[in-house]
């Protein structure tokens, strides 16, 4: 081999070395910033990973986001600052979520949200972001998919 293929050979080699080691570095990085969605059904029981497989339950103290619909009646507010506390259920099994802060002007007992937050005990979760649902019609794949027959409540204007 000529000495000119082998230099080209060799800056080539490099190039897709370095190319994969920086993307290696970079996904190692953004991997500890990655929020899983989950359903209260998949933080009790496991995510459903298809064929009958059932998949690991999150872990006390992972970042993740939660999809459900609060649980009429279980909105407990407290007197003397802003923690909130409420149920969120999909198709059974019930997780607390907890959060400090003003809730979305759509936030209600029966409507669907979006809460982001840290797993502190097997079924509550420390909210630092409540999403509301913005328009009856809309709701994530996933969900739905796991929402299937429970009744959506109408916000009343």
């Amino acid at each position: 081999m000529n000495p000119r293929r082998k230099k080209r050979l060799f800056i080539i080699a490099a190039s897709i070395s370095f190319l994969g080691a920086a993307t290696g570095l970079m996904l190692y990085g953004l991997s500890q910033n990655i929020d899983l969605f989950y359903t209260p059904s998949e933080i009790l029981q496991g995510k459903d990973l298809g064929n009958g497989k059932i998949g690991a339950k999150p872990q006390i103290g992972q970042r993740l986001r939660i999809g459900g619909m609060v649980v009429e009646g279980s909105v407990v507010r407290s007197e003397h600052n802003l923690d909130v506390s409420f149920r969120l259920t999909d198709t059974g099994p019930e997780v607390t979520v907890k959060y400090t802060g003003i809730l979305p002007d759509l936030f209600r007992e029966g409507q669907g949200i979006v809460a982001q937050g840290i797993l502190i005990s097997a079924d509550t979760i420390e909210a630092t972001e409540v999403l509301a649902k913005h328009d009856e019609e809309y709701m994530p794949p996933e969900l739905a998919e796991k929402m299937k027959g429970i009744k959506h409540v109408k916000p009343e204007y």
